[in-house]
């Protein structure tokens, strides 16, 4: 049934357009409301800045506000806020200034009356996820600070979860691992069902084991080459060496009809959404991928 799941987008999939000024995120507001979707995560990439189009800790209390009603108005939900956090360091002040900050983060979505947000676990940058005595190191601060977080939530009525990304969390066995330590009924996982593939595991596996813990679904799709065939420009590389490239959704090479087909037979009921990275533009890749994802679906 597709009455179950309430498709949209991640902000992050107009980063192109973003990022440039080209779109305001009240322009990206009412082109969802114009659109197949129904919902809008706000993802804050990077710094972002006082000025930078989605709201953060930077941004003027009146901004904030102005979004909330802006996507009152047109009808668009607020489902999901989604940062960057690392409390992979030996250094007790900095985790708890990290916890901090997450938790003024959570005051920002009750402010923008949203009930989700994705926090990060570790830094993107310099851990690969290949070495297991690493992540052991690097469990116990990631447990303490995600559970200070999810209680804290707790109380605003907000679940939080973690992302399969970043390579060093992305495998789906080290999303468990730290959803079951946590131990918190509010923290779950946003899961992506394209990111997996990063890690060389095929996401026809992976999802169903991880989807009795989504908050939040990402519809993504990538072209995959062998390690031995370079296909030029405009391509990253997984963790074991084969060539990856974002595409429109049902475009690429992953199995997004087995994908779907998972999501429809299990319990799964709430929020999906188009993270498109491809090199096509940004808004035919949301307008195709979303048409995809809700046919994938509904025939799975």
């Amino acid at each position: 049934m597709t009455d179950k799941i309430t498709f949209g987008f991640s902000s992050y999939s107009f980063h192109s357009k973003l990022s440039t000024g080209e779109m305001t995120l009240p322009d990206v507001i009412d082109w969802v409301a114009d659109s197949e979707g129904e919902h809008l995560e706000l993802a804050v990439v990077g710094s972002n800045g006082t000025d930078g189009p989605i709201p953060s800790l930077d941004s003027d209390p009146g901004y904030v506000d102005s979004i909330a009603k802006k996507a009152d108005q047109a009808g668009v939900i607020l489902s999901n806020i989604a940062i960057g956090a690392n409390f992979f360091t030996s250094d007790p002040a900095e985790i708890e200034a990290e916890v901090k900050r997450v938790k003024a983060y959570l005051d920002l979505a009750e402010q923008l009356g949203i009930k989700l947000m994705r926090h990060d676990v570790v830094a993107h940058s310099g851990l690969q996820g290949d070495d297991t005595p690493l992540f052991e190191e690097a469990l116990p601060n990631i447990v303490g600070a995600a559970k200070e977080i999810a209680q804290y939530a707790a109380g605003k009525g907000i679940t939080t979860s973690l992302e399969n990304h970043g390579f060093f969390v992305q495998a789906a066995d080290r999303v468990r691992r730290i959803i079951h330590a946590v131990d918190e009924p509010n923290f779950k996982t946003t899961l992506d069902v394209g990111n997996f593939v990063c890690v060389d595991e095929d996401p026809t596996v992976s999802v169903p084991q991880n989807l009795p813990y989504a908050m939040i679904v990402h519809f993504k799709d990538f072209y995959i080459r062998p390690a031995d065939r370079d296909p030029g420009e405009g391509w990253f590389r997984s963790r074991g060496g084969k060539y990856l490239r974002g595409a429109v959704v049902g475009n690429g090479d992953i199995d997004l009809w087995s994908v779907a087909r998972s999501i429809k037979e299990s319990d799964y009921s709430g929020f999906a959404s188009i993270e498109f990275e491809g090199h096509e533009d940004c808004l035919l890749g949301c307008a195709r991928g979303i048409a995809n994802a809700k046919r994938l679906i509904a025939q799975a």
